[in-house]
This record gives C-alpha cells, sequence and structure tokens, in this order.
C-alpha cells in the first residue's frame, strides 16, 4: 500500500472527531465517497482511499493533501467486480503492517447500470451489481473485522439507498442488494453485539450524482442535493457519537 460543503449537521467537535482513527472508505472518489473522505479528514482521521481507477484517487488523495492538515493519506487501488476473498485478506495484512490499526470502514462503493427490466436484464449485470453492492461489501468487512476488532470503538458504516424506492420496479440487482445491505446491518450488529464493533447503516437523501443521473434526468431531479450535504452525517457515524445508531439504518435531513 502507497501513501500516494455543506453538512446535513454541523458537530462543534468536527475538527477532533476522527482524531488519531484510520478510516478506510470504498468508492472514495464517488459523490458520497468523495466528499466523506475529505470531511473524515477534516475530522482528524488517517484515511485510506479504496477505488478502481487510480487517476480518480489520486485526484481525491491531491484534494485531501491541499485542504486539510490531516495526515497523508494512503491509495488503494482494488476493483471490487474482480477481487477475490484473497484480495481482501491481502487489503488488511497491508493495513495492519503499514498502519497498525483500523477504526472505521465506510462503504460506499456503488454499481448500477441503469432502470432496465428483470425480464431484459442482462445476466452479467444482474449478478454484477448483487456483487459489488453486497457480496464484496461483506468479503471487505469481513477481512477487516480482526483489525476493527482490536479497536477500541470500531466502526462499520454501510451507505445505502432507499429501499422502498429501490424495492419498486426496474431497479433489479441494484435494488435488491440495497434490501441485503439493511439485512446486513441487522444481522452483523447482533452478531457483534459482545465486541468493541458497531454497525450502522446511513440511509442519504437524493444525491447529484453519476449514478443517480442514470435513473433520473438532471433537470427534473430537483430533489437531488450535493453529496456534500451529507458527508458530516459520516463523521458522526464514524465517530463516538455514531454509537447512538448501532444497528440502525440513518436517514438524516440535508
Amino acid at each position: 500500500m502507497r501513501a500516494d460543503d455543506a453538512a446535513a449537521t454541523r458537530d462543534p467537535q468536527a475538527g477532533s472527531a476522527l482524531a488519531g482513527r484510520v478510516i478506510l472508505v470504498s468508492g472514495a472518489y464517488g459523490g458520497l465517497g468523495r466528499a466523506a473522505a475529505l470531511a473524515c479528514a477534516r475530522a482528524g482521521a488517517t484515511l485510506v482511499l479504496l477505488g478502481r481507477k487510480v487517476p480518480r484517487l489520486n485526484r481525491v488523495y491531491d484534494a485531501i493533501r491541499q485542504e486539510t492538515t490531516a495526515a497523508e493519506p494512503a491509495n488503494y487501488p482494488l476493483d471490487l467486480e474482480g477481487a477475490s476473498p484473497d484480495d481482501y485478506a491481502e487489503l488488511a495484512a497491508r493495513l495492519e503492517s503499514g498502519l497498525g490499526r483500523l477504526d472505521g470502514l465506510l462503504h460506499c462503493a456503488a454499481e448500477f447500470k441503469g432502470l432496465a427490466s428483470m425480464e431484459r436484464t442482462d445476466p452479467a449485470d444482474f449478478a454484477r451489481a448483487v456483487h459489488v453492492n453486497l457480496t464484496a461489501r461483506w468479503w471487505l468487512t469481513q477481512a477487516c473485522l480482526p483489525l476493527l476488532k482490536r479497536a477500541e470503538d470500531g466502526a462499520i458504516v454501510f451507505a445505502l439507498d432507499d429501499p422502498a424506492r429501490t424495492g419498486a420496479a426496474y431497479w433489479g440487482g441494484y435494488g435488491l442488494a440495497q434490501h441485503g445491505g439493511a439485512g446486513l446491518v441487522g444481522m452483523l450488529q447482533a452478531e457483534l453485539a459482545s465486541t468493541p464493533v458497531r454497525v450502522s447503516g446511513l440511509q442519504p437523501g437524493p444525491m447529484r450524482t453519476v449514478l443517480r443521473s442514470k435513473a433520473y434526468v438532471e433537470e427534473d431531479d430537483r430533489q437531488a442535493r450535493d453529496p456534500a450535504a451529507y458527508a458530516e452525517a459520516c463523521v458522526r457515524l464514524l465517530s463516538p457519537a455514531g454509537a447512538e445508531h448501532r444497528g440502525a439504518i440513518w436517514a438524516p435531513r440535508a
């Protein structure tokens, strides 16, 4: 591993809420991922930025270096679609050897090709959506659990889409994965109840992202907000204050 905003709510301790913590952000150059990474850096965290496109990771890395006083982040290029459990185990081993700890894991990576009927969905697209949005998230979490359990206050946060909306027609594998992710939050929290690790979900409102633009015409999408509106909610869930949302899915207002 190489070291290569408007907020939903303003926390007076935001500048130190994550001080001394190492946070891994998957999908770190996407809409919410990028905004959350910057907010976590401003809150004092050391960031590990995970994504498949190195140039885009580098841009987030540069923004953190230029716009915050946080410790130097680390880039970790990885394609969630093709990565195996062994790849995630290697990631965890590199985190341990390079940084010695992991305090938080924020899942923002997502895969969505666009609205399509189940009948006409390409089987490969369906499998890819379920894998990236659910299976790969669990594989990454499973690999990181031993490190997170060593933290005094380990946090796992899953960014989730609104299941009521994505459970409707034409959302396919992506929509099904959102329901699976919501179930995973409660299931995993129950299994980890006796450990220092807490699990929660974040359900932001509509955001202006590339993913959403595949389902909505931008000029008619007046509900969407900048992803930065939910960045501080990510910080809160990863910080000690997030304990109040343990095992729950939080839908903050922007």
